[in-house]
């Protein structure tokens, strides 16, 4: 710093921030949210860009299609915001039991239950006039996914079942009893390649946002996510999660309910990956059946631990994991990689991400030290 910019900074009674311990161990913790996950996502990008020049292909090209199939036009913007909707609500099934110090990855099943309870309530009452349709979808969408994950905080709380392991059993569940009923009792006879059920009527399916082709569903994942946000961070709730997330034997001598606790957040939780499911059915589908099982569920764990288990972060960040699996189309026509690439890239995304979480906590500059 010159003696005339030092002096300048003096005289306005202060320091520049890059040179004040306290501003940096003040807002440290959030300068590493960008800090590393952003040097791990270009780290991720460049190792599959050697997969692919090993393939034969130009990464210049690679990245190139990926940036246009994904935000290039206003069509692309639209197919990755259509399926930035369903990660942004898949994602809070993740970072919400995080809170709790839980790890729930069976978002996909709770996706694939809130389906079924959809379309079974949508069947019902298909007589009805199409909001009453509508209104007893999201209901039955989310009491079926958030009694999905609901099970997993119950065997956690009073069996010791550890989540991680009985929310991804759940998801192999959930995907057999969808098979079941859309083979068996809920299959509609006209179905005869592809079993699905009846559908659920073009009345009643959510329409697009007004002047774009992206369905209502994106703006139930950013309510859903602003509110989630709400609940965590500006509740007496949210403070007594995070709290038992600390240290639950602190939490039960405080005297907070931490068993209430872990079911309510399992039940929310579920009810966001449940209404992605009645989303898929309503705005995308209009019927259950094995398309529904696309991985929203599984990269929505990505999406959470890419953001931190914050659900504001999460919004850009699905925006962004959207906009890679809208991009794979491209990337199969224009340079013949398959369509599936664009889930290996996630999967080393996943790697990088996980690898990085070492690194939080000790970059010394960022906690004031020299």
């Amino acid at each position: 710093m010159t003696t005339e910019a030092a002096e300048s900074v003096e005289a306005a009674g202060g320091v520049a921030p890059a040179a004040d311990p306290g501003f940096l161990q003040r807002y440290g913790a959030s300068i590493e949210y960008i800090l590393i996950p952003g040097p791990a996502l270009v780290g991720a990008l460049a190792v599959f860009g050697g997969f692919v020049a090993l393939y034969g292909k130009n990464p210049l090209d690679l990245y190139f299609y990926m940036y246009y199939g994904a935000f290039g036009t206003w069509f692309s913007w639209q197919n990755t915001l259509t399926r930035a909707a369903p990660l942004i609500l898949t994602a809070l099934c993740t970072a919400l039991p995080a809170q709790l110090g839980m790890v729930i990855i069976g978002g996909e099943g709770a996706l694939l239950i809130g389906a079924l309870s959809a379309t079974a309530a949508a069947l019902a009452v298909q007589g009805a006039a199409p909001i009453v349709v509508q209104i007893a979808m999201v209901i039955a969408g989310m009491i079926g996914g958030g009694l999905w994950i609901t099970l997993s905080g119950g065997l956690r709380q009073y069996r010791g079942v550890n989540e991680t392991i009985s929310s991804l059993l759940l998801v192999y569940i959930a995907l057999a009893v969808l098979n079941h009923l859309v083979e068996g009792p809920m299959r509609d006879p006209a179905s005869l390649n592809k079993p699905s059920t009846r559908e659920i009527g073009a009345a009643n399916m959510i329409g697009s946002i007004p002047g774009t082709d992206v369905h209502w569903g994106l703006a139930f994942g950013l309510v859903a996510a602003v509110a989630a946000y709400i609940l965590i961070y500006h509740t007496t709730f949210g403070f007594a999660a995070r709290v038992a997330g600390g240290n639950i034997r602190a939490a039960k001598i405080v005297g907070l309910s931490v068993g209430k606790l872990i079911l309510t957040v399992c039940f929310l939780a579920g009810s966001s990956a449940g209404l992605a499911g009645m989303i898929e059915v309503a705005a995308v589908q209009g019927r259950t059946n094995a398309n529904l099982a696309a991985g929203y569920g599984f990269t929505g764990i990505l999406v959470a631990f890419l953001a931190r288990q914050n659900p504001l972060a999460i919004i850009p960040v699905a925006i962004l994991l959207g906009g890679i699996s809208a991009s794979g189309g491209l990337l199969q026509r224009r340079l013949g990689l398959p369509d599936a690439s664009v889930l290996v890239l996630q999967g080393i995304i996943f790697v990088f991400v996980l690898a990085s979480d070492a690194l939080y906590g000790r970059i010394g500059f960022l906690k004031g030290k020299s």
